[in-house]
C-alpha cells in the first residue's frame, strides 16, 4: 500500500469555519480532518472489513473519539458500541440429482435459510428455467424471493454470470435472522427435471456487529432527535492490484466517518443545541444496511427531526467547488433549510445529479427514509466516473483535503437551524413496501 498524508498545505485558506460565525465560536479544524480520516483509511485497519480484526480497531478509534469529545452513551446503552448479532449462511455439503444423474458440485448454487434443505420432484417443489436469451438476474432475483423450494435450470449460455454469483454464495449469506424461504437451487446446463432430489447442508453462524454511537443531550426539546451518521465499514482485502490488496476507502467513507466525529466535535463544543444530536459511524453499509437497520429498529422515526447521512466527500463534486448534492431533494424541504442556513457563503446544495442511479435507496438513510423521516444523503462524489470506487486506489492520496473542509463547514452551519430547533423539515411520504 502506498502511504500517503493529506497535505496541510491549506492552512491558510478559509481560517474561520464562515464568514457567517464568530472568531470566538469553534471551528472546523483542518489537521483534526487530516488525522481522523488518515487513521481511518491507513494499512492498519485492514479495510476495514466486516468481522474482521480491522474493523475492530476502527471502531475503538471512534469510540475513543467519541469519549475523548464528551459524548454520552445513546440511552440504554453501557457505552458507544452498539451490538447485535447476524447470521451467516454458508453452503456446506450438497448433493442433487436430476432424472438419476449426479450434478457435479461445480454447476450447482445453493441458497437457502435453512441448515438442511431437501426437495424433490414429489416433495411439491417446483422447477423454474433461466432460458437461453433470458434476463439473467432478472429470473435468479424472482426465483430466491418464492416461499416455496424451487430448483431453477440454468441454461448453459450463463455460465459467466453462474460463476460469479457462485463465487459470491460459497462465501455465504448474512441475513438478520433464519427466514422461512423455502430455499432454491441453481443448476448450471440442465434443461430438463422429470425427477430430481437435493439435500444441501448449510453451516449456520452467529455473528456480532457493532455500530459506534453517542449523543449530546438537547436542551429544551430532548426528545427530538437529529442524526448525523456514515458508514464505518468498507471491503476490507481484496484481489491484489500490482502488490495492494488492501481496500483502505478513504472516501468511501472514511470522509464521511471523520465528518461526523468532527460534527461532534463542533456541536460540543457549540453547546447550543436544543434538540439532542446523535452520532453514529454505521457497521455493514458494505454488505447489506445491516447496521443503519438495526440501529432504526431501537428508535421511534416520528422522534427522528432529520438525518444527515455523509457519503463520500472527498472529492469535488460535478459542480465545481463548494458545492455537494443531496439524495431526495426534492422529497422534502431539507435542503432547502440548509440553504437558507448558508446565506452569505459560496457553498450551494445541489439536488441529486445522478437519478438513475436511485442513491436516495442505496445508503444507510434509506431505511429511515422509508419510514417518512426527512433522511438525506450528503455527497460529492461523482459516481458515473470515479475510478477509484471500490477498488484499492481509493486512498487518502487520491482525495481532496480542502472539498472535505469546506463540505463538514457547510454541514455544520447548515444545520445549525435543525439543531437549534427552529426549521423543522417536512416529513418524507411513507415507502410501505419498505416498511
Amino acid at each position: 500500500m502506498k502511504i500517503n498524508k493529506i497535505h496541510a498545505g491549506l492552512a491558510g485558506i478559509l481560517l474561520c469555519a464562515s464568514c457567517a460565525v464568530q472568531k470566538s465560536e469553534p471551528t472546523v479544524q483542518q489537521d483534526e480532518i487530516t488525522r481522523i480520516i488518515n487513521t481511518l483509511a491507513s494499512d492498519d485497519m485492514q479495510g476495514r472489513g466486516t468481522f474482521t480484526p480491522g474493523i475492530d480497531k476502527a471502531a475503538s478509534f471512534i469510540e475513543a473519539e467519541f469519549k475523548k469529545i464528551g459524548l454520552q452513551p445513546l440511552a440504554g446503552e453501557n457505552d458507544f458500541r452498539q451490538e447485535f448479532t447476524v447470521t451467516r449462511i454458508s453452503p456446506a455439503l450438497v448433493s442433487v440429482t436430476v432424472d438419476g444423474k449426479s450434478i457435479e458440485a461445480a454447476n450447482i448454487i445453493t441458497m437457502s435459510e435453512k441448515a438442511l434443505l431437501e426437495m424433490s420432484n414429489t416433495s411439491g417443489a417446483g422447477v423454474v428455467k433461466i432460458a437461453a436469451g433470458d434476463q439473467f438476474a432478472q429470473k435468479y432475483t424472482a426465483a430466491l424471493s418464492g416461499k416455496t423450494p424451487t430448483l431453477v435450470l440454468v441454461d448453459q449460455s450463463h455460465s459467466a454470470i453462474f460463476k460469479r454469483v457462485q463465487a459470491r454464495a460459497v462465501r455465504g449469506r448474512i441475513v438478520e435472522k433464519m427466514g422461512d424461504s423455502g430455499g432454491t437451487v441453481f443448476v448450471l446446463g440442465t434443461t430438463e427435471a422429470g425427477t430430481f432430489n437435493v439435500k444441501a447442508n448449510s453451516k449456520v453462524e452467529s455473528l456480532s456487529l457493532f455500530n459506534v454511537a453517542g449523543m449530546i443531550p438537547g436542551k429544551s426539546k430532548e426528545k427530538e432527535l437529529v442524526l448525523f451518521s456514515a458508514h464505518y465499514d468498507h471491503l476490507g482485502t481484496v484481489a491484489s492490484v500490482e502488490g495492494d490488496s488492501i481496500a483502505n476507502g478513504a472516501d468511501d467513507d472514511a470522509s464521511g466517518t471523520t465528518a461526523v466525529i468532527s460534527l461532534a466535535k463542533y456541536y460540543k463544543q457549540l453547546k447550543n443545541n436544543e434538540r439532542t444530536l446523535i452520532f453514529v459511524a454505521f457497521t455493514a453499509e458494505e454488505i447489506g444496511g445491516f447496521g443503519a437497520r438495526h440501529f432504526s429498529s431501537k428508535l421511534n422515526p416520528d422522534d427522528v427531526v432529520a438525518m444527515f447521512n455523509i457519503e463520500m466527500i472527498g472529492k469535488e463534486s460535478k459542480f465545481g467547488k463548494n458545492a455537494a448534492f443531496i439524495t431526495g431533494y426534492e422529497r422534502s424541504d431539507f435542503g432547502e433549510i440548509l440553504q437558507k442556513n448558508l446565506a452569505g457563503t459560496d457553498f450551494k446544495f445541489h439536488p441529486d445529479p445522478y437519478p438513475t442511479q436511485n442513491l436516495f435507496y442505496r445508503s444507510d438513510n434509506a431505511t429511515l427514509a422509508a419510514l417518512g423521516v426527512p433522511a438525506h444523503t450528503i455527497s460529492t462524489d461523482q459516481i458515473d466516473s470515479d475510478k477509484f470506487y471500490h477498488t484499492v486506489n481509493d486512498e487518502v492520496e487520491t482525495l481532496d483535503s480542502a472539498n472535505i473542509w469546506a463540505t463538514i463547514k457547510a454541514i455544520a452551519l447548515s444545520a445549525r437551524s435543525i439543531v437549534a430547533g427552529t426549521d423543522t423539515p417536512k416529513r418524507i411520504p411513507k415507502l410501505e413496501a419498505r416498511q
